[in-house]
């Protein structure tokens, strides 16, 4: 099924449930208010959400309405933590100071993520900005020492994310904790709604990332992703219980074949630096936008789009 969260003047808006097209959406209110209910008794209300999903997937819901990506909020729009690591190792080979993350995700601001579609505004004075763009997955309980296997169970929903903050240009140009905002796809689906395209706690589909609406990069999310999910979360549960609602991301998604573009300004700047001798591509600034999408084999967007642009102060 496909979740998503509408804006409705609250902190954690509504939930609902979203056709598999994206089409059509129905309110969960009968059944849960918010994600994080539902992520906090999951055996016991995402079958009756998956009951509300198959009805509107064969047409028979009754309340459906045309589904709007631009209301949303975040699927989860604040959240107990959200780490991100580094799992394409392509992206650690070019940005030094990402690399370890694989092995020690790191923490990132949780307490409100933007929405989907945003318009950021930036201080007078904005710093370097890079991007992130990848996946994530939201969990529901990991226990302490949980290894990768078991911690594979435990992911609930998988979504893109796209991180915006400050390069740190010391380091190698990766985003460093001064972060902007994180926004998710409007949308989340559970692991079983993408079929084949979810193996061993990887997804294998292109992520398209749009600079100024230009392709910036169309990267294999699968073959190449080392530590896959259920490691990392395994990771981040080495030494505490993880709590439902944690999400955890992949980082920048990354191959070695330059030509598939790339998902961070970071990398592609080494890139550029090592083979001109300088980078030639200007980080993020006022006027800037950013898509993020991932297309299906039917060529329709399995999650919905992340659009943000950046805007004065």
């Amino acid at each position: 099924m496909k979740l998503a969260t509408y804006h409705d003047g609250s902190r954690d808006g509504q939930l609902l449930v979203v056709s598999r097209d994206l089409r059509t959406a129905h309110y969960a209110s009968g059944i849960a208010q918010r994600l994080q209910q539902v992520l906090e008794d999951w055996n016991f209300l995402a079958p009756q959400l998956q009951d509300v999903s198959d009805e509107l997937n064969a047409g028979r819901a009754r309340h459906a309405f045309p589904f709007d990506p631009r209301q949303c909020l975040s699927p989860l729009p604040r959240a107990w933590q959200w780490v991100q690591g580094c799992a394409y190792p392509s992206h650690g080979e070019r940005v030094p100071a990402a690399a370890p993350w694989a092995q020690c995700p790191r923490q990132l601001p949780s307490d409100a993520f933007a929405r989907p579609s945003a318009s950021l505004a930036l201080p007078e004075e904005a710093p370097p900005l890079d991007f992130a763009a990848g996946l994530a997955v939201v969990c529901g309980d990991v226990a302490r020492g949980a290894g990768s296997d078991l911690a594979r169970e435990g992911v609930r929903l998988v979504m893109l994310s796209l991180s915006l903050g400050e390069a740190d240009a010391a380091a190698g140009g990766a985003v460093c904790p001064r972060t902007l905002a994180t926004a998710f796809s409007p949308v989340a689906a559970t692991p079983d709604e993408l079929g084949d395209a979810w193996r061993g706690a990887r997804v294998f589909h292109a992520l398209q990332v749009l600079l100024n609406g230009r392709r910036f990069g169309l990267c294999e999310t699968g073959p190449e992703m080392a530590p896959d999910f259920g490691t990392l979360l395994a990771r981040l549960a080495g030494l505490r219980d993880v709590a439902a609602g944690s999400i955890v991301g992949s980082g920048a998604v990354s191959n070695a074949e330059e030509a598939r573009g790339f998902c961070s300004l970071a990398e592609k700047r080494a890139v550029e630096a090592l083979r001109d001798g300088a980078a030639g591509t200007a980080w993020l600034g006022a006027g800037d936008s950013l898509s993020v999408d991932m297309k299906g084999r039917d060529g329709a967007s399995v999650f919905g789009a992340i659009e943000c642009r950046l805007g004065g102060g």
